[in-house]
This record gives C-alpha cells, sequence and structure tokens, in this order.
C-alpha cells in the first residue's frame, strides 16, 4: 500500500468515521488501495472510532501496525457521526479531504470521479449523489425531508442531495473546523463556508457485513441539528404564525361582537358553542406547545454552548504526525 513517509502531507485526506463495523474495516481498506494505488495520489486514512461496542477499536489498531497511512483515533464515547467527522477533519493534511462511511455503501473507486469532478468544475465539495440507496424505506423519506428543510434553512439548492459521500478542499474543511459548537452539522457547515458546491452521480452499494445502527432517533437529530443549528427561520415562522393567529382573533372578535349587536334575537339564553369553543381551545393549544418546543430548542442549543460541552474527546492516537497536537485538534 502506497503511503506518505515522515512528516510529508499526503495530497488525499479519507476521513471515516468508525461505530460497530469491525468486520467491513480491512476490506474498506483493501478497496481504498485498489481504488487509489493505480492513481498515483498519495493518500492517509483516518479512522475515527465512535466508541464503538464491538471489536472495532481492535481492528484499527492492527491495521495501524501495518499500515503507516491509517491514524487511528479512539474517542472516549460515542459523539455521534458529525462530532466523529468533524475530529476526522482536524486530523487530516491532504489537499483533498474525503468523507465516507465505513460499511463500503460508498465505494472508494468512485473517489476519483469525486476528484476530476473537484477539479474540473473548480469547486469547494463535490457530493456523491445516489440514484437508488440500497437503505430503508424511512431512511429514503428521511433523507428527502431533510433535504427540503436543507433547501429553506440553508438555502440548498434543489438538485443537490445531502450525501455522507463526499469530498472538499483542505482549506473548507479548515473552515469547518473552526466551528466550535456541541451539535455539529458538516453539511450545513459546509453551506454556511462556500456556494461553490456540486455533486456527480454515483452507485450506492449493499452495506459489506453487518447491520446499520443508524436509527429512527439518530435521524431526528440530524433534522433537528439543521432545522435549530444554522438559522432563525424557525423563529422567524413562529413570529409569523403568531401575528397570523393574533390577527385572526381580533377579525372573529369584531365579527362576533358586531353580530351580536346586529342580530341579538340570534343569541338565547342557554349556553352554546361549548364542542366549538373545547375544539379551538384544544388546537391553538397544541400550536402553542409546539412553539414552546421550538423555543426550547434553541435555549437548550444556547445553553450547551455557554457550557462548553465538548464535540469529542480522544482517548488514544495512532500513527499521528507529531506536527499537531491533541489539544490543537480537539478545541474543547
Amino acid at each position: 500500500m502506497d503511503s506518505f513517509v515522515g512528516t510529508l502531507k499526503p495530497e488525499l485526506s479519507i476521513v471515516v468515521p468508525v461505530y460497530c463495523s469491525q468486520d467491513c474495516l480491512k476490506a474498506l481498506i483493501t478497496a481504498i488501495d485498489d481504488a487509489l494505488t493505480a492513481t498515483g495520489r498519495d493518500y492517509e486514512v483516518i479512522l475515527v472510532n465512535d466508541g464503538s461496542s464491538d471489536g472495532s477499536w481492535k481492528v484499527i489498531e492492527g491495521l495501524c501496525q501495518t499500515h503507516p497511512n491509517i491514524i487511528g483515533l479512539d474517542l472516549r464515547r460515542n459523539f455521534g457521526q458529525d462530532n466523529a467527522i468533524i475530529t476526522g477533519l482536524r486530523f487530516a493534511r491532504g489537499k483533498y479531504v474525503i468523507v465516507m462511511d465505513d460499511d463500503l455503501q460508498h465505494h472508494p473507486r468512485d473517489i476519483p470521479v469525486l476528484l476530476e469532478k473537484l477539479e474540473e468544475e473548480s469547486a469547494d465539495v463535490v457530493y456523491a449523489d445516489f440514484g437508488v440507496k440500497h437503505q430503508k424505506s424511512w431512511k429514503n423519506m428521511g433523507s428527502w425531508l431533510n433535504g427540503r428543510l436543507g433547501e429553506w434553512v440553508i438555502d440548498k439548492p434543489k438538485d443537490i442531495y445531502l450525501s455522507p459521500y463526499k469530498v472538499m478542499r483542505k482549506e473548507v474543511a479548515d473552515m469547518v473546523c473552526n466551528y466550535d459548537g456541541p451539535d455539529p452539522y458538516v453539511d450545513g457547515i459546509l453551506f454556511q463556508v462556500t456556494s461553490r458546491i456540486t455533486q456527480v452521480p454515483v452507485e450506492h452499494h449493499p452495506r459489506f457485513a453487518g447491520k446499520s445502527t443508524y436509527t429512527f432517533w439518530k435521524s431526528v437529530k440530524v433534522f433537528a441539528r439543521l432545522a435549530f443549528s444554522f438559522s432563525v427561520r424557525p423563529l422567524r415562522l413562529v413570529t409569523w404564525f403568531g401575528f397570523s393567529f393574533a390577527g385572526l382573533g381580533l377579525l372573529l372578535a369584531i365579527w362576533v361582537a358586531c353580530y351580536r349587536l346586529l342580530f341579538p334575537k340570534n343569541f338565547p339564553p342557554e349556553a352554546v358553542g361549548w364542542a366549538s369553543l373545547m375544539v379551538t381551545i384544544l388546537v391553538v393549544s397544541g400550536i402553542q406547545m409546539v412553539f414552546f418546543g421550538i423555543l426550547g430548542e434553541y435555549s437548550g442549543r444556547t445553553y450547551l454552548r455557554v457550557n462548553n460541552k465538548p464535540q469529542a474527546v480522544v482517548r488514544e492516537v495512532l500513527n499521528s504526525s507529531p506536527h499537531y497536537s491533541r489539544t490543537e485538534c480537539l478545541r474543547e
């Protein structure tokens, strides 16, 4: 396997967040080697073990012993995929930085295609655009909803798919690393940094081994980070809803008062309208609780930011260049 020597910087840095994928890692490294050796590009692979409960770290240790161009990072607990990615980005030294999953659904042989698109169009970021995805239907629906939300919150173009498989320039990756909040969302940060973003169609492959550990609630957390971490538009939506309901209430109040004055005989002394009143109260109360939840999300994220909750904490680093200190890279 080709590798960089000493402190020479490789051309490519491949960042892979690892979670419970012990059976995939050796095949992944072999596939990366097969895909990039023929290109003549020097590269490093940064494997970030995100608190795996299986033997993933032992496999990474073995790979680091036999491959000097593999950097192993072991986080002290599970911090989440984007936290692991941004930790890996801070150790990346290559001119181009690739982010991909650990299960070979993102095949390394597509890396040259992504790089070619980046260089041809002088783009800052190139996403892999998957036509048919080998994943559960609810994940496809979640990806679609996430894309629609991205169009509204971060002004994502409609034709760009927020893929976890992407390549970016080192200077853009460095700007992403400047984000020091407790809940990073890499794609959201990228659209804050640059608009020179494009994509290229590639194939999405079946998982090499094991089962996906990406649950429904993890998908909800990603959705929430995008919704509440990069824009105040949800808050403005609450404000406009408030104005709309206040205006509607004022108009209805005027209508009821006028109707009462003009047609007093239509108002018998017995109580009327109980059912409609209760329905109105329940609906409006439900909307208010949703709005309180949105306000609570913003308040909670602000609280965690002020509290300096760390993005990730590294327990051990293998094969890292001595030029980088652990304190610098974590930005805790």
